[in-house]
């Protein structure tokens, strides 16, 4: 029972015996602004942006994927609607910060830099950067700082940890940064960069579908690891401590691993999307 009974029943508490952390949780959440606000309108809106497998558009137009899974999850185990809002990965936090939507729930990497601008719940899951590279250009490169080189054109998506761990390990190489990874790829493809830093296991996928023209020169391996979490605007202390007690609970029960291991390492889900 604990998280799912609906949050407009927690005004009247005191009507229901329920496990007494989940009780605590309710009730830092209904004192806090935005969770009010939630639960009024009862709708939870959900920021996001598409990357594979997090968040993807399905068949029948709308989005799919581990993220679109965990945000659909906590919306129900508030008791209200999960209403999806895409944005661009450049402008997830500034239209966070204006009220747009009341969380990211899109792959986060818990940054200093962004804890600067909004607050995170604790990690519900861990990425890394890997490394996907054009056979054809690359060549026998197979560390990371082969690719170190300023003959080298490394892609990545802007706004992102990725783009920014490609500035921090590979300074030397030129880097160029797209708005979509889909169009990062193409450049890849197109023997007009030689490799791609993006977050595991986008490039693990990419050399299923291209194998004929991409190979991991890591062999697989990522050369970060970055805690992800639920970004909210800052101050909102009840709903920061709901979330995390909600992390907890999901983790404790195993379903957060359950579910990664579906969307990241299988493409049983392949037949969903687009």
């Amino acid at each position: 029972m604990k998280l799912r009974i609906s949050l407009l029943v927690l005004l009247l508490l005191a009507m229901f015996v329920v496990p007494l952390w989940a009780g605590d949780a309710r009730q830092d959440l209904v004192k806090a602004g935005v969770p009010e606000q939630i639960i009024a309108k009862n709708k939870l809106r959900i920021g996001f942006s598409t990357f594979v497998p997090w968040a993807m558009k399905d068949k029948t137009g709308g989005y799919t994927g581990y993220e679109i899974e965990v945000a659909k999850q906590l919306a129900a185990d508030m008791g209200v609607e999960a209403v999806f809002i895409p944005t661009k990965w450049s402008g997830i936090i500034p239209a966070l910060l204006t009220g747009k939507f009341d969380i990211i729930i899109g792959g986060m990497g818990i940054t200093p830099a962004r804890q600067l601008k909004v607050d995170f719940s604790d990690p519900y899951e861990f990425s890394g950067m890997s490394i996907v590279a054009n056979s054809k250009l690359a060549g026998k490169r197979v560390t990371l700082d082969a690719f170190n080189d300023p003959k080298v054109t490394i892609v990545a998506r802007i706004g992102t940890t990725a783009a920014t761990a490609a500035k921090e390990y590979l300074p030397k190489a030129k880097l160029r940064l797209f708005d979509d990874e889909g169009q990062a790829l193409q450049e890849v493809l197109n023997n007009r960069a030689m490799a791609m830093v993006a977050s595991q296991p986008f490039p693990e996928f990419r050399v299923v579908d291209y194998a004929s023209k991409l190979y991991l020169p890591l062999a697989g391996q990522t050369f970060t690891k970055e805690p992800i979490g639920f970004a909210v605007r800052k101050g909102d202390a009840g709903f920061l401590k709901f979330l995390n007690k909600w992390i907890a609970e999901k983790n404790s029960a195993g379903w957060l691993q359950e579910r990664h291991a579906y969307w990241f390492t299988t493409k049983d889900w392949e037949s969903q999307v687009q």
